[in-house]
């Protein structure tokens, strides 16, 4: 199973980037995204700012994906930045909003298995980077 993460990562990172840039739906339409993740809204003015921020940012970390997929050099960065990101939400949804896991399970089922898939892999390359010197 690690040399089939390890041989398709390029794979797995454009179509787990092509999904996470779908996040951009939050910066255009923060109410309709939050109704959409959690089953909620937020009306207050900062709650748009906010939504907005937190769309655009998890789509930069969809593009780094597909930017890795293609820049082989980058892909370990890439990985553990994106990597941290998806468990900070997998974390936080976990200890601060158990009332949303009904909503979020399948987000947070998605970027628990990438954070395990990202993990081997970098666990992985770095075998063989230690086995090369």
């Amino acid at each position: 199973m690690l040399n089939l993460i390890y041989t398709q990562i390029k794979w797995i990172m454009l179509i787990a980037g092509l999904l996470t840039c779908s996040m951009i739906f939050a910066f255009f339409a923060p109410q309709a995204a939050l109704i959409n993740m959690f089953g909620e809204a937020l009306n207050e003015p900062l709650a748009q700012v906010i939504v907005r921020s937190w769309g655009f940012l998890i789509f930069l970390m969809g593009a780094l994906l597909i930017y890795g997929a293609y820049k082989p050099i980058y892909r370990n960065l890439v990985l553990a930045i994106v990597g941290i990101s998806k468990l900070a939400f997998v974390a936080l949804n976990i200890v601060f909003g158990a009332e949303y896991i009904d909503k979020t399970a399948i987000a947070l089922m998605f970027d628990s298995a990438l954070v395990v898939i990202f993990l081997a892999y970098l666990l992985k390359a770095r075998g063989l980077a230690s086995k090369a010197v």
